[in-house]
């Protein structure tokens, strides 16, 4: 048994001795308590760890004495191969009740809001008893999904089913991608932007409603926060009272934005400057420099061995279809590997040139393709298809006999 299951076990006792309620079954219509259940929608903005940038949410359940928030963020990181299944997408998440003390810890100076939701009695007892009933060891764990199915459309998902038909999010901006949302949490964090962009595909650029902008749980904040419900014929906000527990900034513990000396674009332009003078000077001397080939297919190929990976064999949403596997993919590694062999001359040149042509054909293509890439991307991909023409001229031309001595 892991220790956080462990301590699931234990909150959900400790839940269940203070609420005094019947968890063994969600009761949308169970009678009010004698106590009064309310329920709240809580949010943490941004942290400055890397798990923290997008936020998270919480449900804050308090009844007579009792007072627990319901979190559904809980991994255990020490579970069997738990990063290559987060890399398959077969990781699973828990959901567990903390007691207020020791959910307020170690979260100063992140600010952390609660939207006091106005419900009837008989919908926050329905909030509590599922609630309840999900916190149980043989009910808490679910399959995490990063976009779908988090921390903050678990929340989204318990108001709506609480707030019934009448619910109403208003006229909420829409237009937005997945994309775009994540651009934005990752603002000052330019090397997680440059990843994100080269593992997630074209998916992520469709456009969203505004039910699933809610992923990130400062967009459900804002949702929830001018969302309405009906009320004996008539539309009452959905939130009675909000409370800042922590004060602190609404874009979050940011660090200062990446220096533009290490930004990805400034490395990539870095890197397209020195491919065009390492090629200038290979047609010059009328060989190829096999290090600098070495060294950029190799990167470019391991790159490429990650996307081909998350194709075929991921589960996790969006990263399939994925237009960077045109340029970034495992057969570079051949371009890494063949200049130091001289017999596969022949077959290096004809790599090149598949390679130049495609990648040339992408970049022209760049306008019609239904993927938004990183600018990061297009010094790379000029980089490649400099080498690679470079390499295609080169090795055209006939080996030179040594000359004989004497």
């Amino acid at each position: 048994m892991t220790t956080r299951r462990l301590y699931a076990y234990c909150m959900l006792l400790c839940t269940l001795t203070a609420l005094g309620a019947d968890a063994s079954l969600p009761a949308p219509k169970s009678a009010p308590a004698a106590d009064t259940v309310s329920v709240k929608l809580v949010t943490f903005y941004p942290g400055n760890e890397p798990f923290e940038v997008f936020g998270h949410s919480e449900i804050r359940v308090t009844q007579g004495t009792a007072d627990y928030y319901f979190n559904y963020g809980v991994f255990d990181f020490n579970s069997p191969n738990f990063i290559f299944r987060f890399v398959l997408g077969e990781c699973d998440y828990l959901c567990v009740a903390y007691p207020r003390q020791v959910e307020l810890a170690g979260h100063a100076g992140r600010r952390m809001e609660e939207q006091s939701l106005n419900l009837t009695q008989q919908q926050a007892c329905a909030v509590r008893d599922f609630l309840l009933n999900n916190v149980r060891p043989e009910n808490s764990e679910y399959r995490y999904k990063f976009l779908t199915d988090n921390c903050s459309t678990r929340p989204r998902d318990i108001v709506e089913m609480a707030a019934g038909p009448g619910l109403d999010y208003g006229t909420l901006s829409g237009g937005m991608t997945y994309r775009d949302i994540l651009a934005d949490c990752c603002r000052h964090y330019s090397w997680e932007k440059f990843g994100i962009d080269l593992v997630l595909g074209s998916a992520v650029d469709t456009v969203l409603s505004v039910r699933a902008q809610m992923f990130v749980p400062m967009l459900l904040h804002d949702a929830v926060a001018q969302a309405t419900v009906l009320r004996d014929g008539r539309r009452v906000p959905l939130v009675s009272d909000t409370q800042v527990v922590i004060d602190g900034s609404v874009r979050g513990q940011e660090l200062p934005p990446t220096p533009w000396w290490c930004h990805p674009l400034t490395v990539a332009l870095v890197v397209l400057a020195l491919t065009i003078w390492v090629t200038v000077a290979d047609v010059r001397r009328r060989r190829v420099t096999r290090w600098y080939d070495s060294t950029l297919f190799g990167i470019y190929g391991l790159a490429g061995c990650v996307i081909a990976f998350l194709l075929l064999f991921s589960t996790h949403e969006a990263v399939s279809p994925n237009w960077n596997i045109v340029w970034l993919h495992p057969l570079l590694l051949l371009l890494a590997v063949l200049p130091w062999r001289k017999a596969s001359r022949r077959l290096a040149r004809w790599l090149h040139v598949a390679n130049a042509v495609l990648v040339a054909l992408l970049l022209l293509a760049m306008p019609w393709v239904p993927q938004v890439m990183n600018a990061a991307f297009y010094p790379l991909m000029c980089a490649s298809v400099a080498r690679s023409v470079a390499n295609a001229v080169l090795l055209a031309r006939p080996i030179r006999a040594p000359a004989p001595k004497g």
